[in-house]
């Protein structure tokens, strides 16, 4: 079975996608002059290993702050809430958070707004929310998450089409759109976590489509929690879904550890005893050139000994099937 996503992306039911997944011609490293003159040389933009991936970083970085300039928005700093008599510098890639908020300026459609606003005044159980990032900080995957489906959560009938371009084997009709979500947090009969979804579509045959969102992000290394390491297996048991001693070593400290964990969280689903999901798949999204994602779902798909509940699917495939109004402003955003 052709699997959206995976390796075999390029062919994604009805339409026809390019083969993003390839990797992208490598650009020219942007030079730390540039960098400093945009407030946007950050240490934490470095990571280990080949110099791509951090010149990939940095560049996303500068984007968002030469966005943030064009469109007349204020800089931000670090910290996002500077205290009084406390050291603060600015950050070209963030707003001011008060700015932010009364804004909405992180947000690039109308639609979008009102999704980031109910998300942020509706809070669910249990929840580690951080607002301060969702509306100042542009490089934030939970906030583009809003802007990829905001418009989508407000026509159900438009994210059907769009949900079936991307995965046309999901079965039913889309009926909801929820934003940072998680069918239980601490809840032993999913995966006793604080794990969740930066989106997740939810379908009339108790289908789901939960999302990941990465856009600045990297594949550090984390290690699962260990006292819930016997729950984590037992999932990965029951789902049958990994091959043999793979769930062993994903349960050790890797770059793998939160894919891993979240994929757990959409099988636990499936296997909840209420029996209300019978259908889900976990999708990864990533732009083209973050090769520590490209390379991370290409392993972490040869793990799997059933692929059919994950996609690993990119960021300019998602783009082009939104709507078109949607789909000119985030281009625009994040990847002119």
């Amino acid at each position: 079975m052709v699997v959206p996503g995976a390796d075999a992306a390029v062919t994604n039911g009805s339409i026809r996608l390019p083969p993003e997944g390839r990797r992208a011609e490598k650009s020219r490293p942007i030079d730390q002059a540039t960098l400093e003159a945009a407030h946007c040389w950050e240490t934490d933009d470095r990571v280990p290993g080949p110099a791509e991936l951090t010149d990939f970083r940095r560049a996303l970085r500068l984007q968002q702050a030469q966005w943030r300039v064009r469109h007349g928005h204020p800089i931000g700093t670090q910290p996002i809430v500077p205290k009084a008599g406390k050291p603060q510098r600015p950050v070209g890639s963030r707003m001011p958070l008060a700015y932010a908020q009364q804004t909405a300026a992180n947000f690039v459609t109308p639609a979008a707004v009102e999704a980031a606003r109910a998300r942020a005044d509706t809070p669910e159980r249990h929840q580690t929310f951080d607002h301060q990032r969702f509306w100042a900080d542009l490089l934030s995957s939970p906030s583009l998450a809003v802007n990829l489906f905001g418009d989508l959560a407000a026509d159900p009938a438009r994210a059907d089409k769009v949900i079936h371009m991307l995965w046309p084997d999901a079965p039913g009709h889309v009926v909801d759109v929820r934003f940072a979500h998680s069918p239980g947090r601490f809840d032993p009969t999913y995966l006793n976590s604080l794990r969740a979804f930066d989106a997740a579509v939810f379908l009339d045959t108790g289908s789901v489509i939960a999302v990941d969102i990465n856009y600045h992000d990297w594949l550090k290394p984390e290690i699962p929690r260990p006292e819930n390491v016997p729950r984590y297996l037992e999932v990965a048991r029951r789902s049958r879904a990994f091959a043999r001693g793979a769930a062993e070593t994903l349960k050790e400290r890797g770059p793998l550890a939160v894919m891993w964990l979240e994929h757990l969280l959409l099988l636990s689903m499936l296997q909840h005893p209420s029996g209300k999901f019978t259908w889900g798949r976990y999708a990864v999204v990533y732009p083209a050139r973050n090769t520590s994602l490209a390379d991370g779902t290409k392993r972490y798909v040869q793990l799997l000994a059933d692929n059919t509940t994950f996609a690993a699917v990119t960021l300019e495939q998602i783009v082009r099937a939104l709507p078109l109004n949607a789909r000119s402003t985030v281009r625009d955003r994040y990847l002119a």
